[in-house]
């Protein structure tokens, strides 16, 4: 499923240069394209990636079951670009209240025999009202083919006491341009962010958050925005559990599993670098996480699974353990864009 031209050729000279300058190569080339309106609707048109089955799936309509995670387009610079790559949906982000750097250079670190990624980026992003502002210009809310996720978190500034006023904060600056929102509270590279998860902290914000986003569809008479929660691969079953007991108490929509993981295991165990580890090594983490929660909400709470998908097998595996769709990120570094028609293509068929 790699394209020839891809691994042939660009993937030997992007591999040459530093990671993060290739992400930002890709980001400028992908919003240039962005721009060429009548490009991307020719492009989309000769993908041809709609499902035979769309899914819908919070009160929205998906073409396909594969989405871009979070992480790559930070500042939704790239929306219509990928959605003519081919993509169901598009989740950007994360992004804070306010424009922050991230963490210091370097911080994305490749293991291509183990088609690997390490990051500790920081939530480096332009902020929320720059985001909202670009969204509005290049894929409005009521002229886009896709549903567009919102990811959001706190900033390395704010204190866990805190943490509240930015998730609300971005809610309320992308509400009338996000699909859905994701809730990011599993990010190993922001200072304490993860404890977010724990039910000290994770009931008053979950609490805070959708009280907000009733208030505001009682106020224009509208339903309430799906949102949705992304967990670690690194909590243990009980944990798990308390966390998906919350979610369901308060109505949240689904759950997305998983982000990266600080887990160093095999390979890794001699590698020194901080940071979430994404790729084929979160794979099995994955699957194990999307098949408990299914287990446990006898599924009933939608699941999103990402982590390690490089080929159909991998994601068909996800779907087959509960997930209801599928997104990659860390896959398209080792396989090229062409891994998004294939897995399409590829899920569709095993969806019957």
């Amino acid at each position: 499923m790699i394209d020839p031209f891809y691994e042939k050729f660009l993937r030997r000279i992007f591999f040459r240069l530093d990671p993060e300058e290739v992400h930002e190569i890709t980001i400028n080339g992908l919003a240039w394209l962005s721009r060429m309106k009548t490009i991307c609707q020719l492009l989309h048109k000769l993908n041809g990636t709609y499902s035979k089955k769309p899914v819908h799936l919070f009160g929205l309509k998906f073409p396909n079951l594969v989405g871009l995670a979070a992480g790559l387009d930070k500042n939704a610079q790239c929306l219509p670009a990928f959605s003519a790559m081919g993509f169901g949906h598009v989740e950007t982000g994360t992004v804070t209240p306010r424009c922050q750097p991230g963490n210091e250079r370097p911080r994305l670190f490749r293991y291509p025999e183990q088609e690997a990624v390490i990051n500790r980026m920081g939530f480096n992003n332009d902020g929320a009202e720059e985001m909202k502002k670009r969204i509005q210009r290049s894929m409005p809310k009521d002229r886009r083919s896709i549903p567009v996720g919102v990811n959001i978190g706190k900033a390395r500034s704010t204190a866990l006491e805190d943490a509240v006023d930015d998730y609300l904060a971005c809610f309320c600056a992308l509400a009338d341009q996000a699909d859905y929102f994701t809730v990011n509270i599993s990010s190993p590279n922001t200072p304490g962010l993860r404890k977010l998860q724990e039910e000290e902290y994770l009931r008053e914000l979950l609490g805070a958050l959708q009280t907000e986003n009733n208030d505001r569809a009682q106020r224009l008479g509208s339903r309430p925005l799906p949102i949705l929660v992304k967990i670690a691969p690194d909590l243990d079953y009980r944990q798990i559990e308390e966390l998906i007991d919350i979610l369901l108490d308060l109505g949240y929509d689904g759950v997305i599993a998983t982000n990266t993981t600080i887990a160093r295991t095999g390979y890794f165990k001699t590698i020194q670098e901080n940071g979430g580890l994404s790729g084929r090594p979160l794979q099995d983490k994955s699957d194990k996480v999307i098949r408990f929660i299914h287990r446990i909400t006898s599924g009933k709470l939608p699941i999103i699974g990402v982590g390690g998908i490089m080929d159909v097998a991998s994601a068909a595996r996800k779907m087959d353990e509960g997930a209801s769709l599928v997104q990659v990120y860390s896959g398209l570094i080792y396989r090229g864009p062409s891994l998004v028609r294939g897995l399409v293509k590829g899920l569709s068929e095993h969806q019957g």
